[in-house]
């Protein structure tokens, strides 16, 4: 990460476009907006342009721009979006979902810096500096006709690629402290937050297919759950807990109280004991079931049966709820007024 880092400084400070690769959730847009802040465009506008979304209609009318009477409700011209942003960068991330038709037409601005704006007969120049990103192979994606070579050559000036999570595990706890430090100020708390030893184990020992995205969803999550400032492990997600290889500590069974109330949640007596001759794996399992079920009991109760509610309040949907019922062996409360059906 430090080679990555010196290498993205380097090319900060040159005009050449860049693309960076990495699985989802890596952090591309985060290394995109540090190139950026480190160049002479700086105090330029960045656009961020997602180009799964990106429609041929709002390909030429947005990005490009039009004149008066080009189309029907075309009272005045207007400038687009890379006439705006002009001296600035453009960040177009997802850049291989792109259309072949788009792609044709975003490479006539990479060689000319030039845009043609709907209706008009004269080309308007500009000066960006673009930046792009994605997840799939382009290569690949040249051999099999579903990119351009000519503008992969245009676009691959300077290749960044980020490693995932997985391979980066010396900076989970920082990242993991730097979203529960932003999470707990959204949520108004002035505390300095800590992750307890075993729940700091339990991220490193998790394989984070969805990256730093995935870590910082995860700590939204225990933000909310966490009553005072230590994070343990009751308060991570069932899939950080199930997958864990460590040990399951004595204090487990007298789990942090994740569910705002000054009680702790009393476990089930038909899943709390485990066979001393489980696995780790196993226990780690059968207690995070145990979890779970007591969690799902509890918010039922809390919120007197309302299933809508108890799922939005344990991060689930209403029908993966109603799963975990018939999973648990628990009856389904009857719906309430206010709920829909399933």
């Amino acid at each position: 990460m430090l080679r990555l880092y010196e290498q993205a400084t380097r090319a900060a400070n040159a005009a050449i476009s860049v693309l960076i690769l990495g699985e989802t959730g890596v952090g591309k847009e985060l290394l995109v907006q540090s190139i950026h802040a480190q160049s002479a465009r700086a105090r330029e506008s960045l656009l961020s342009l997602n180009c799964a979304g990106m429609s041929e209609t709002i390909l030429e009318g947005e990005l490009f721009g039009y004149e008066r009477g080009s189309f029907s409700g075309a009272h005045q011209a207007r400038a687009g979006l890379f006439e705006a942003v002009d001296r600035g960068t453009v960040f177009l991330d997802e850049v291989g979902e792109l259309t072949l038709s788009a792609q044709a037409k975003l490479l006539r601005v990479l060689e000319n810096r030039t845009v043609l704006r709907l209706g008009a007969r004269k080309e308007t120049a500009v000066d960006v500096r673009f930046l792009a990103a994605t997840n799939r192979d382009l290569t690949r994606a040249v051999e099999n006709g579903t990119f351009r070579r000519d503008l992969l050559y245009r676009l691959n000036g300077f290749v960044l690629t980020v490693p995932p999570l997985r391979e980066r595990r010396t900076e989970i706890e920082p990242i993991a402290l730097h979203c529960l430090k932003r999470a707990f100020r959204e949520l108004g708390r002035l505390e300095t937050p800590h992750i307890e030893s075993e729940a700091l184990r339990s991220l490193r020992e998790y394989s984070w297919p969805g990256n730093v995205r995935e870590l910082r969803n995860a700590m939204e999550r225990a933000a909310v759950l966490c009553t005072e400032s230590t994070i343990c492990r009751d308060h991570l997600p069932p899939e950080i807990l199930s997958s864990a290889r460590v040990p399951v500590v004595a204090s487990f069974a007298a789990p942090c109280t994740p569910t705002g109330t000054d009680m702790p949640l009393k476990l089930a007596p038909d899943a709390a004991h485990v066979p001393p001759h489980a696995s780790v794996l196993d226990e780690v399992r059968a207690r995070t079931r145990t979890l779970e079920r007591a969690r799902i009991v509890e918010a039922l109760a809390r919120f007197d049966g309302n299933q809508t509610k108890a799922a939005r309040a344990l991060g689930l949907s209403r029908r993966t709820l109603v799963a975990r019922l018939g999973q648990y062996d628990l009856p389904r409360p009857r719906k309430t007024k206010d709920e829909k059906p399933s």
